[in-house]
């Protein structure tokens, strides 16, 4: 019998906004959230291959139409923006008989029109081509539209076309702010200068006809009457990159324009092994609750939501079936930080490990309620500071371990190197009869659930990216392995590297998933990632990585102070506020006034010209010895004083200030 605790009520409750009344719809429809059901009894002898007669019933369906809309819900797919000087007129032309949508440029108000008007003005109105509306940003005085003006094709889920973001546009409604006081123009401005790095969003994706938020088997146990919503109210809010920004467009009926957006990757590649024809699918979808950049978003917050938390899901269609597996990654789940200043390795800070206990739970419950049963996979270092992290972790978890609920530590390092990742094979091994007895998601050709997955590995590593970019990738192979002999295409001896051209795409396939997530998170390509692709460790992927860690280092420290703020405003995780972000602000005084990394280089720099000069004219004269000191010593004083005060000089969010 597998028990599952009712979700505990966090003392600060997530704030929903679109999808928030569709909580409802998934506790109805996904028995692993039912508020009816505090239990699920699993038989012993359950045959997850004797579907009952209700389940035969509601899987009728065949798996592409697991989820499409009504025409008259139909997204527009292809839209024209015409600029005219009060306002913008988006125009559907997919041949599609809706209504214009009339966007104010004085204040953002949002209005159908039958038609574009007619230009009066001798000045012809811009045009541009957009692929989709993602949603409308309010700041203090102006409102600010997010477009899709470039995509491409990168494939199929359940037979429906999925497209990747080339390029975004914010287009500003901020008319009114001529007249706004100068303080609030300031600070408008530096908010819309935020949003410009939003345009340079990496990995978002999405698709007109199928709803991309959910995994397959989350899709198929939705009701029939969910499946004939749009595509936004089906929408999983976790996985719903632009959930804050469609708010504005739920009160004026928009449903064609709402177009749900992940964060993400998105691959695929169709193989043949024999004479049987199998496309394999890898998606990821990145959780909103706690998103944000490498150093500004580590460990969980009060309510146990985690950074870098990614679902990934690897989706197989062979002979009419279709299998998926399903496994997810995410930052150690208590409080902790690892604030940069300007050392390479910053060191690492627990906070309040009272609260780890609870802060673990919530965690644990919200996976349980969401997947199942919980193996959670810890590949830190026991030495070090990363040592503190996962003693911290394993004290954690310590009184919720059970038999749905199970922790197991790998120290990835010390078993595996750098070059040695076949040893993974000890990890596989004790893991593989929890992967065995929690198993995946089958459908039949005929779109009947065979068996579902009830369980899913949670592994992590300090960043959830390189370490837990090689595991995910071992697992997903040996769980491919195992789907593939129960259809009967391997033998019991049979593996994936055994059909060498099939293997070159799942090791391709793999390797560029985990790129696309370490870029979101990181700035920078996955390291090790030249095991992944060529399942072997190189000297050019040894070089590679040296490089991507120098590049990391610069993002972190210089960078990502101001990502970490456009992320914070796309998401709505800082709410602007006219009273708080006019109010006069206190000047800043001590080391922090004169904390200026480009004026410091400049001194150090020129220090240590004036000392190597000095020293060139000692013979001539005895003073420049003097001289020499004092300009070494001034290069010294300066450096040591930017090592002591690292964290002023680094680029810093000013939105959710962090601690000095």
């Amino acid at each position: 019998m597998l028990n599952l605790v009712p979700f505990v009520k966090f003392s600060k409750p997530w704030r929903y906004s679109v999808a928030d009344f569709n909580l409802r719809l998934f506790h109805h429809s996904n028995p692993l959230s039912s508020s009816k059901k505090k239990t699920l009894i699993i038989s012993p002898d359950f045959n997850p291959s004797s579907p009952s007669q209700s389940s035969r019933k509601k899987n009728k369906q065949s798996t592409a139409m697991m989820a499409k809309a009504l025409p008259s819900q139909k997204l527009y797919t292809r839209m024209r923006l015409w600029e005219f000087p009060d306002r913008y007129i988006v125009e559907p032309t997919d041949g599609s008989s809706g209504s214009c949508l009339a966007v104010s440029r004085v204040n953002g108000s949002m209005t159908l029109v039958d038609e574009v008007p007619r230009c009066t003005a001798v000045r012809v109105p811009k045009i541009q081509t957009v692929f989709g509306v993602i949603g409308m940003l309010k700041l203090l005085a102006g409102s600010y539209l997010l477009v899709i003006t470039d995509r491409e094709s990168v494939g199929t889920y359940l037979g429906h076309p999925i497209f990747k973001v080339l390029s975004l546009k914010v287009f500003p409604c901020d008319h009114s702010l001529r007249n706004s006081p100068e303080e609030q123009k300031r600070m408008e401005s530096e908010f819309s200068r935020m949003l410009k790095v939003a345009e340079e969003t990496h990995g978002l994706h999405f698709s007109y006809d199928v709803n991309i938020t959910l995994s397959v088997q989350r899709l198929n146990d939705l009701g029939h009457e969910s499946k004939l919503l749009p595509i936004w109210r089906q929408a999983e809010p976790r996985f719903l990159w632009n959930n804050y920004m469609l708010e504005v467009f739920i009160d004026s009926k928009l449903d064609p324009y709402m177009l749900p957006v992940i964060q993400g990757s998105f691959s695929s590649f169709q193989s043949a092994i024999g004479l049987d024809i199998i496309d394999v699918i890898l998606i990821a979808r990145r959780c909103t609750r706690r998103t944000g950049t490498r150093m500004w978003r580590r460990g969980a917050d009060s309510d146990g939501y985690v950074a870098n938390f990614v679902e990934s899901e690897q989706i197989i269609h062979l002979n009419g079936f279709t299998a998926s597996f399903v496994q997810v990654r995410g930052s150690m789940p208590f409080l902790w930080d690892q604030i940069v200043d300007l050392t390479y390795k910053p060191k690492f800070d627990i906070l309040r490990p009272e609260d780890a206990p609870q802060i673990a739970e919530r965690h644990f419950l919200d996976l349980r309620k969401k997947y199942g049963n919980v193996l959670a996979i810890d590949l830190v270092n026991m030495n070090g500071g990363e040592g503190r992290l996962t003693e911290q972790f394993a004290t954690s978890v310590q009184n919720i371990l059970s038999n749905d609920v199970r922790y197991f530590h790998f120290d990835f390092h010390r078993i595996c190197g750098h070059v040695h990742f076949e040893r993974l094979s000890i990890l596989y091994e004790q893991i593989e009869d929890f992967l065995i007895k929690n198993r995946y998601y089958l459908l039949s050709e005929k779109g009947e659930k065979v068996e579902g997955q009830v369980g899913i590995v949670r592994t992590n590593c300090v960043d959830c990216l390189d370490r837990t970019n090689v595991t995910h990738s071992m697992i997903g192979r040996k769980m491919l392995e195992y789907q593939l002999r129960r259809l009967g295409v391997f033998d019991a001896e049979e593996t994936i590297s055994t059909h060498p051209n099939f293997d070159d795409c799942f090791k391709i396939l793999w390797a560029d998933h985990g790129d696309d997530i370490s870029i979101q998170y990181s700035g920078t390509p996955a390291l090790k990632g030249d095991f992944v692709r060529f399942g072997k460790r190189t000297v050019q992927g040894i070089l590679k990585d040296g490089w991507n860690a120098l590049t990391r280092y610069y993002l972190n420290n210089f960078v990502d102070g101001t990502k970490q703020d456009s992320i914070d405003l796309l998401q709505g995780h800082y709410i602007v506020s006219v009273t708080r972000d006019t109010a006069p602000t206190a000047p800043k005084g001590g080391i922090e006034a004169i904390a200026s990394l480009p004026l410091a280089l400049a001194v150090i720099t020129m220090g240590f010209l004036f000392t190597m000069l000095s020293l060139m004219r000692v013979r001539d004269d005895l003073w420049q010895l003097l001289f020499s000191f004092f300009w070494a010593g001034l290069s010294i004083a300066v450096a040591t004083f930017v090592r002591a005060y690292g964290r002023l000089f680094c680029n810093r969010p000013c939105l959710h200030k962090p601690p000095r």
